[in-house]
């Protein structure tokens, strides 16, 4: 898909929240084909109360559930600690130097301007996360094919558009919103672009390869729920969802339209409250499948012989935020 003309917000991070005096978006079926006119300028939405502690839903976390309700609890209830691994580190990486490539003018976003970024980024991470630096140890061969994997990751962003052509809106945007059920939505979006006519593109990266169908629907649920967040925030349904496979080159573009969206407000909503069953009723149970060969709590899951810690007497009430992509393999 060619980029659109889009243009500059001014800004790479930054949060979207429900805006008082902008009405919610119609849920009756007479509007699911009608295109909803350009939304007036707004004023910036007031920040997130931080101390409100609700009850909260990220794409990464719903999909926990959906994979397996073990490694929900494992996550959200217990919150165990998961060693890092280059897969994660990578993706990490990536995001990373993709978000700082568009610091720079629109004529310097080039594959080497990109390269000269992984180290000064790579850095920045080590000193955030010391334990990174365990990835390698002393293994110099396989930090350097780590790298070179990186590289290739990059390059191949570059066969797929072309950043001197976009000015993205926002760059790892935190967008909330509070369902009338009470339940709040959150999660991070890579990259929202904004065409001068307003409609929104929300752009994922990835830096696996695209997905066997077993797991597609999982990304796509993902994105489906970012747009869902947003359009509950703003009242404007995103124009493309799409996805960038950096693994292989493959992009993944889909259209929502507001009945999408209001099916995967269903979805979301029967979700959340199976895990607050699964929660009153302290029932977390394994899922087996391919997905366990990445999963770092083998040791102490019942499918593989092992045994869960005691579920905590008070657990936390609200889920993790979610986080940055790459971060979180399974």
């Amino acid at each position: 898909m060619a980029s659109p003309n889009l243009r500059d917000m001014g800004d790479d991070a930054a949060t979207v929240t429900a805006v008082p005096g902008v009405p919610a978006p119609h849920d009756g079926p007479d509007t699911a084909d009608t295109p909803a006119a350009p939304d007036p300028p707004m004023p910036d939405p007031p920040l997130p109360d931080r101390a409100r502690r609700g009850p909260s839903l990220s794409p990464s976390r719903a999909g926990d559930f959906l994979t397996c309700p073990l490694l929900y609890r494992f996550r959200v209830i217990d919150r165990l600690p998961e060693p890092p691994s280059p897969a994660a580190a990578r993706g990490t990486l990536v995001h990373a130097v993709l978000e700082r490539l568009f610091d720079k003018p629109s004529a310097e976003r080039t594959p080497p301007a990109a390269h000269s970024l992984v180290q000064p980024e790579w850095s920045r991470l080590l000193e955030a996360e010391p334990e990174l630096g365990s990835l390698f140890a002393d293994d110099d061969d396989q930090r350097a094919a780590w790298l070179a994997e990186v590289a290739t990751m990059l390059d191949r962003y570059f066969t797929l558009e072309d950043p001197r052509r976009i000015e993205p809106a926002h760059r790892e945007l935190c967008v909330e919103a509070d369902l009338p059920s009470g339940l709040r939505l959150r999660g991070y979006i890579d990259r929202l672009d904004v065409a001068p006519g307003g409609e929104m593109r929300i752009v994922d990266y990835k830096t696996g390869g695209a997905p066997p169908a077993e797991f597609e629907a999982r990304a796509l649920f993902q994105m489906r729920f970012y747009a869902l967040t947003l359009w509950r925030a703003q009242g404007q349904v995103p124009k493309l969802l799409q996805l960038m496979y950096l693994g292989n080159g493959e992009i993944v573009s889909y259209e929502p339209d507001e009945a999408d969206l209001l099916a995967t407000e269903r979805k979301v909503l029967a979700l959340w409250q199976a895990i607050e069953r699964a929660r009153v009723n302290r029932d977390w149970r394994p899922r087996p499948g391919r997905i366990c060969d990445w999963c770092a709590h083998q040791a102490i899951c019942p499918s593989f012989g092992g045994t869960p810690p005691p579920i905590p007497e008070d657990p936390p009430q609200e889920a993790l935020p979610e986080p940055p992509d790459g971060t979180d393999p399974v």
